[in-house]
């Protein structure tokens, strides 16, 4: 889809006074509705606007118009531009502003970040809070002049960043740290699922009442008694 021109109502109101283009033409041209250039012709749509000549601006050619009338299926083109626009550069961004009446909360942010965020770096710091290395250093080394009397604050609540631009940083911090090793399995293991689906045994609660089971007879043997016996026969013998 080709681009419309500066001020299309602008620009309809003049090619309905100044050319017998059809509706349609001047519609697409100026991409608006029929009905809306319609109403243009009629005084019913854009009362009071001045008309602009496509002509001057560049951005039609007589010739372009002409032809355009002489063909009503004829679409018009806009007309190429003569002066080339140099393209812009990408500026790079500097270093954070940060006002003057917020200058002196920042060694107060900086010690919140390295507190609650270790893993950012000293240049997302810079960025975020708009300071020095040196003073990064200081506030972690605890050698800044002020440090007795800093108090830990969110860069956000004070104004010095955006909480999108802490989040985007956290979050790439996040990203480049490295992985650490999976956790060794020392925890305790899952029981069975014999153990876990099995039936409690139930207690009964008469159980230590019951009479306790008799010992199990010794076998006896035969010869052995016999023998005893011949020993005590012979004993009453002697004794006789």
């Amino acid at each position: 889809m080709s681009q419309g021109p500066l001020m299309p109502k602008a620009t309809a109101v003049w090619l309905v006074e100044n050319t017998s283009l059809s509706f349609d033409q001047i519609a697409d041209f100026c991409k608006l509705h029929p009905l809306e250039v319609k109403g243009i012709a009629d005084g019913e749509v854009a009362t009071g606007i001045k008309g602009l000549d496509p002509i001057t601006t560049g951005q039609l050619t007589r010739e372009e118009i002409e032809k355009a009338q002489k063909d009503p299926n004829h679409r018009l083109r806009m007309a190429e531009s003569r002066v080339k626009l140099p393209e812009q550069k990408r500026i790079k961004k500097g270093p954070r502003y940060t006002p003057v009446s917020r200058r002196h909360d920042r060694p107060n942010a900086i010690l919140w970040l390295v507190r609650n965020h270790p893993e950012l770096k000293d240049a997302q710091i810079m960025r975020l809070v708009g300071t020095t290395k040196t003073t990064i250093q200081q506030v972690r080394d605890r050698t800044h002049w002020n440090s007795a009397s800093l108090t830990p604050m969110d860069p956000v609540t004070l104004g010095l960043c955006s909480q999108i631009d802490l989040d985007f940083e956290v979050q790439r911090a996040a990203k480049d740290r490295p992985q650490t090793a999976a956790p060794q399995e020392t925890g305790g293991t899952l029981m069975p699922a014999e153990v876990s689906t099995a039936e409690p045994e139930r207690e009964e609660p008469f159980a230590d009442m019951s009479r306790p089971s008799p010992a199990k007879e010794e076998e006896i043997d035969v010869n052995s008694v016999f023998a005893k016996l011949k020993q005590l026969k012979r004993s009453d013998e002697d004794e006789e």
